[in-house]
């Protein structure tokens, strides 16, 4: 596979992935938005989600900061949650600063980008991995949500297949 294929897969692929998310957020219903009964909040859930799409793909790990209204709390070590509910507005902007960060990362993607490792904490990938691991994490949290809205308004968005 050339690099040109392994950027048109990976961006179909996280702008499902992507969309998943997105879908999720817009249809779990107010009440349930900050609803502690599963153990975490749903708006957390996709909070982190976004948190680490922006963070892994910055430019800079050790001058990273997140747009406002975020803070850094999701790299506090203790499990801080930041001070407040983000509401679906701030989170679906978020999510769309995300989605154009992760484009530009793949759109300027060179063999040796590809290759270079990837380093942060316990990860230790190559920087082609680690776009990999995104997906998977963004996915993974996209079906954690849609568990939830299964199981509290029995429906959920259906599977997207890919961007285009």
């Amino acid at each position: 596979m050339n690099i040109n294929q392994f950027k048109d897969i990976s961006q179909k692929q996280m702008g499902a992935a992507i969309e998943s998310l997105e879908k999720a957020i817009n249809e779990c219903p107010d009440k349930h938005w900050g609803d502690l009964s599963h153990h975490t909040e749903f708006w957390y859930i996709a909070y982190h989600t976004i948190f680490f799409l922006d963070f892994y793909f910055a430019e800079s790990k050790d001058n990273f900061t997140p747009p406002a209204p975020f803070s850094l709390s999701e790299l506090d070590p203790s499990g801080l949650l930041p001070d407040r509910v983000y509401t679906k507005d701030e989170l679906l902007s978020y999510l769309e600063h995300g989605r154009s960060q992760f484009k530009k990362v793949v759109d300027e993607l060179t063999d040796e980008k590809a290759d270079e490792p990837f380093k942060f904490g316990s990860i230790d990938l190559s920087f082609a991995e680690l776009i990999l691991y995104k997906i998977r994490h963004v996915q993974h949290h996209a079906a954690q949500l849609n568990l939830i809205l299964r199981q509290k308004i029995d429906s959920a968005p259906r599977w997207v297949k890919t961007a285009e």
